[in-house]
C-alpha cells in the first residue's frame, strides 16, 4: 500500500506511544515520522514538510487541535489534519471541521478506526467516527438561519469557553490560546452577546450544560 507519513501530537507521551504502536502493528506502511506534545510544535513539524497527515488531539497546550488545523490549512494545505479526542460531542466535531480538519476520531475507538481514518484523509476524503456520524449529519444539515447556542460561536470563542469551564482565568485562557488578554476579553464579550449571557459564572454554567469540558 502507498506509504503515509504521519505526525502524532498529544500532550500525553503514553498516548502517543500507544497510537504509534497501533499504527505499526496494523499497517506498517504508515510511518510515524514525528511526535509533538504541544499544538505549536505540531504545526512547526507539519510546516517542515515531508508528511501527509497530522494526527492531533483536540485539547493541546499552545494551540488546540482546531487552531492547528486552521493554520495548517492556510500554510501547508497538502497536509491533512485528523483530530482525535475523548469528547463525544457534536459541537467539537463541528468546530474541528469548520477550522479545516479533514477527520475526527473518538479516542476510545482509535484502535479500531485510526488506520482507516488516516488512509481516508490522506486520500482527500472526510472521516468521522461512526458513533458520531449520524448526529453530525443531522446537525450540519440544519439551515444556517436556525443556528442557536453553541452553533453561533466561532472556533476561538468556543475554545475560550472550553478553557473557562476548566476553571482558567481570562489571563490564563489568553496565554493558553496564544493571544493577548484584551483579545481574549473581546472573544468573551462576543460570546456573551451571542448567547445572551452577562458574567463568567453564566458562561461556565452554559458550557457545563452543553458538555463543553476539557
Amino acid at each position: 500500500m502507498t506509504p503515509i507519513r504521519v505526525i502524532l501530537a498529544d500532550d500525553h507521551c503514553m498516548v502517543r506511544q500507544g497510537l504509534a504502536q497501533v499504527l505499526t502493528e496494523q499497517d506498517p506502511s504508515i510511518h510515524v515520522v514525528g511526535h509533538a506534545s504541544r499544538g505549536d510544535d505540531a504545526l512547526r513539524l507539519a510546516k517542515d514538510g515531508g508528511v501527509e497527515v497530522l494526527v492531533v488531539d483536540y485539547s493541546m497546550p499552545g494551540l488546540d487541535g482546531p487552531a492547528v488545523a486552521a493554520q495548517v490549512k492556510r500554510e501547508c494545505p497538502d497536509v491533512q489534519v485528523l483530530i482525535i479526542t475523548m469528547h463525544e460531542n457534536v459541537h467539537y466535531v463541528q468546530k474541528a471541521m469548520e477550522a479545516g480538519a479533514r477527520g475526527f476520531v473518538v479516542k476510545s475507538d482509535a484502535a479500531e478506526e485510526l488506520v482507516k481514518a488516516i488512509r481516508a484523509v490522506s486520500e482527500g476524503q472526510t472521516y468521522i467516527s461512526p458513533r458520531l456520524a449520524d448526529q453530525v449529519a443531522q446537525h450540519l444539515l440544519r439551515p444556517k438561519g436556525r443556528q442557536v447556542g453553541v452553533d453561533k460561536l466561532s472556533q476561538r470563542e468556543f475554545e475560550l469557553m472550553r478553557l473557562m469551564v476548566r476553571g482558567m482565568s481570562l489571563q490564563e485562557c489568553a496565554k493558553s490560546m496564544g493571544i493577548s488578554e484584551s483579545t481574549a476579553s473581546t472573544y468573551r464579550a462576543r460570546l456573551m452577546n451571542k448567547l445572551g449571557l452577562t458574567h463568567n459564572a453564566q458562561i461556565i454554567k452554559f458550557g457545563l450544560d452543553n458538555d463543553i469540558t476539557g
